[in-house]
């Protein structure tokens, strides 16, 4: 199992001028798409355009960690037809964008419950997690089938299971921690929403504890790199307190 990292509820991280892993809910594809009389699939597509462009900028700030919340586990409530553009449109990049990440040094995993999201995709996240395993640029983490409460139940499931002696006794914090997702991750710095809503949509629920907020009604489309600028900016001039007082940091 990789390492895993410290709790911001546990300790204190050290924190910098560029946020050592940003996070986003990448939404308005659909809105975006609606506004210009297009159908859904084509803001889709053009938002894998503006995951490409981020994913640049964010090597070059120096940003190491980028998770990005593709699908969630209730997307699955959105009409067939969609969920299964959608689907096919993750099968296409990973089949047309894994080498060129390669060639990058990022290192890509996808996280969530693969078993629904068909034998095609599952092989190609599987070639992609090995190909890119020992990468040292950019890690790149693409949330599909994920959902915050999912992680945390597989979790407890995946310790109690290789840990039984776990079932008569408490389980701690670092315990579990290192059975979650993204365990093997420093917990966001800066969290990002697009398209105009505020809330995190059952989004990484255990590692967001701490994390800095942005929201922006900018439809995912649109944000560009002016855009993640002022999002950093906005994370510049917090006061990342973790619980202390302004006197102390």
């Amino acid at each position: 199992m990789a390492a895993m990292t410290s709790s911001s509820t546990r300790v204190i991280p050290t924190t910098g001028a560029i946020p050592r892993h940003v996070a986003i809910i990448m939404d308005g594809n659909g809105r975006w798409a609606r506004q210009r009389l297009l159908p859904r699939i084509a803001g889709h597509r053009r938002g894998s355009e503006t995951v490409r462009k981020l994913v640049q900028q964010a090597t070059q700030l120096g940003v190491e960690y980028l998770t990005l919340f593709a699908f969630s586990s209730e997307n699955w409530r959105r009409p067939p037809e969609e969920v299964g553009m959608l689907m096919q449109l993750f099968v296409t990049n990973l089949e047309n964008e894994i080498q060129r990440m390669h060639a990058a040094k990022i290192r890509l995993r996808i996280i969530g419950d693969q078993a629904p999201l068909g034998l095609r995709l599952q092989t190609l996240i599987a070639d992609a997690h090995q190909l890119t395993q020992n990468n040292t640029g950019l890690t790149l983490t693409v949330a599909v089938n994920y959902g915050g409460r999912w992680d945390i139940l597989q979790a407890v499931n995946r310790l109690l299971r290789e840990h039984p002696e776990k079932q008569h006794s408490t389980i701690q914090e670092l315990d579990l921690q290192s059975y979650l997702s993204m365990g093997e991750a420093p917990e966001p710095d800066l969290f990002i929403r697009t398209g105009g809503e505020q809330r995190i949509s059952n989004f990484l629920l255990w590692q967001l504890a701490y994390t800095e907020l942005y929201f922006t009604d900018t439809l995912w489309p649109d944000f560009d790199a002016k855009s993640f600028q002022q999002a950093i900016e906005s994370y510049q001039k917090r006061e990342r307190r973790f619980g202390r007082t302004g006197d102390q940091c």
